[in-house]
Parts: structure tokens; C-alpha cells; sequence
């Protein structure tokens, strides 16, 4: 399953976009997004945000 970024615990600090291996994740509105056709499912997102946002979906 891809991960997926809670959007109402998103700080916007961009941890998790510098540390995505593929690019999948990237700013959206408000809060980042991660593109679930390109997460390879690596879990590096979730390593690295403070606020613990990414959650497998």
C-alpha cells in the first residue's frame, strides 16, 4: 500500500519530499502530497517527519 500524507497534521516543512528516493512527494495545498502510482512503499517519509503526517494507506 502507498503512503499518504495527513494533510491536517502536515506542518509543510518539506522533510519528507527530500528524502522520497522516486520524487513521489511533492507541495500541494496546503500540505504535500505523495503520488500513490510512483511511492515505492519505502516508508523514508515516515522516518523523517516530525509530526508523523505519512501514514501507509
Amino acid at each position: 500500500m502507498a503512503y499518504r500524507i495527513q494533510k491536517d497534521k502536515c506542518i509543510s516543512c518539506g522533510a519528507c519530499a527530500s528524502q522520497c528516493p522516486v520524487g513521489a512527494i511533492s507541495e500541494g495545498d496546503g500540505a504535500y502530497e505523495i503520488d500513490p502510482n510512483v511511492c515505492i512503499e519505502c516508508g523514508a517519509c515516515a522516518a523523517i517527519c516530525p509530526v508523523e503526517a505519512p501514514i501507509q494507506d
